[in-house]
């Protein structure tokens, strides 16, 4: 499993501000298991390949979950691989607060998207023991199965087990890219259809989740903020566009006399990205699928169909994207005189932060002597996903350059640990 030891720890500690070592928070530990999670599956350019529901991913939840039992925690497993660790309150009579994320990966991706939110939630309850505080809620510490879905090209299996998101016959036609079906990779994990299904979990014992995680984008590193407050989860809508012409010799059929579907395709593909700074600053809308037919060099094209992602974190705003791309894709079509087919592929409900929230968080960073940024995420998480049915917050770390999913995914361990003392102290104020 692991091909040699990146010292991930080390450099993570090369500049740390032993400053911030306070309130029971200790950097040291935070960069000790962010190192320990690094060497499963750690790839031969010191990258991490950790796949939803695979032998690496288990690993990592068995090594969080050890420290969670560690930290007096109760931890249990559900039948999605899910892992909660619990610590009573002063009041289990009032909702939990649930925080956390998840410790798989991308391939080759990198190691902060994922296991610094578990992490972050751990060391708040380390923090609480060693100072010998109790939360007046209960709280609990969650890794999410198979975020990234890298497994099946369908992420968010584990949330979605504990909401009852999604259609269990459609996962059980998903097959992983050795052909193996959804039902064998979970039994190839210990786990069955069956537990799956009984992971679905009542939240309305649950006050409100909140999840730290890397930006992956450049606006706290460029406004030199160690952290951000979040928004907005945007939801994607992925829509397929077929354009239908006429395939046709190169260098018989004159340009007067063609339909040409890629020339029509190529001209929304121009044309989309000026649709969403028409409709708010958060919307985004990218075309990176595409596929050619006949596809030979001296064949007029005639058939293109793409795919079209469209998002932003305001439903209202996501349903107008999709609406105005669609009437684009007429009109090229139109004016190309060609064929147009169109099919919605997904579409997940955006989650935006509620208010209060946002206000709470503002204060607690004002606090802390951090200027609140607010800035939404483009991304999809877990938090969506639980969102939907609980109050959801998110404080984002700043990323190095906003690269993610690569090896040299950087976030500075001053930032993680500030990220932690925000956490931490949010969480306490929720009475």
């Amino acid at each position: 499993m692991t091909i040699k030891e990146f010292p991930l720890k080390q450099k993570l500690l090369s500049n740390y501000d032993q400053s911030l070592n306070k309130n029971g928070v200790s950097g040291e530990r935070l960069a000790e298991r962010l190192h320990q999670i690094a060497q499963i599956g750690l790839t031969s350019n010191n990258g991490s390949n950790r796949p939803g529901f695979s032998p690496e991913e288990l690993a990592a939840k068995q090594l969080v979950l050890k420290w969670m039992k560690e930290a007096g925690l109760t931890v249990t497993t559900d039948g999605a691989g899910n892992v909660f660790g619990r610590l009573e309150g002063k009041d289990n009579m009032k909702k939990a607060i649930l925080s956390g994320s998840h410790v798989d990966s991308v391939p080759n991706g990198g190691h902060f998207d994922g296991p610094l939110g578990v992490l972050a939630a751990l060391e708040v309850v380390e923090a609480w023991r060693e100072a010998g505080y109790l939360p007046e809620r209960d709280f609990e510490v969650a890794i999410f199965t198979d975020e990234e879905g890298s497994r099946f090209n369908s992420g968010f299996h584990g949330s979605e087990a504990v909401t009852g998101a999604g259609s269990i016959e459609e996962r059980l036609k998903l097959t992983d890219q050795k052909g193996l079906s959804f039902q064998e990779v979970l039994q190839s994990v210990g786990l069955t259809v069956e537990g799956y299904l009984d992971s679905k979990r009542d939240l309305s014992a649950i006050e409100l989740f909140i999840e730290v995680h890397i930006e992956q984008g450049k606006k706290l590193e460029k406004a030199n903020e160690p952290c951000g407050i979040v928004t907005g989860i945007a939801g994607p809508c992925w829509v397929e566009f077929t354009f239908t012409g006429e395939a046709g010799h190169a260098g018989n059929t004159p340009m007067n006399d063609r339909k040409d579907a890629l020339v029509a395709a190529s001209e929304f593909i121009q044309r989309v990205p000026q649709v969403p700074v028409k409709i708010s600053e958060s919307a985004v809308a990218t075309i990176g699928k595409l596929a050619v037919k006949p596809n030979g060099v001296n064949v007029i094209p005639g058939e293109v169909s793409l795919y079209v992602d469209m998002r932003d974190i305001y439903k209202e705003n996501q349903e107008e994207l999709v609406n105005q791309v669609i009437a684009v894709a007429k009109d090229v079509a139109e004016t190309y005189d060609v064929e147009l087919s169109y099919e919605e592929k997904i579409r997940i409900t955006p989650v935006p932060i509620q208010k209060d929230i946002l206000q709470k968080l503002a204060d607690i960073f004002h606090e802390k002597g951090i200027e609140p940024l607010y800035l939404p995420s483009g991304a999809g998480h877990d938090a969506m996903i639980i969102g939907e049915q609980v109050p959801a917050a998110m404080i984002f770390v700043k990323s190095k350059d906003g690269i993610s999913h690569r090896p040299d995914e950087w976030t500075d361990l001053n930032d993680c640990v500030q990220s932690v003392h925000l956490l931490k102290s949010f969480i306490e104020k929720q009475q």
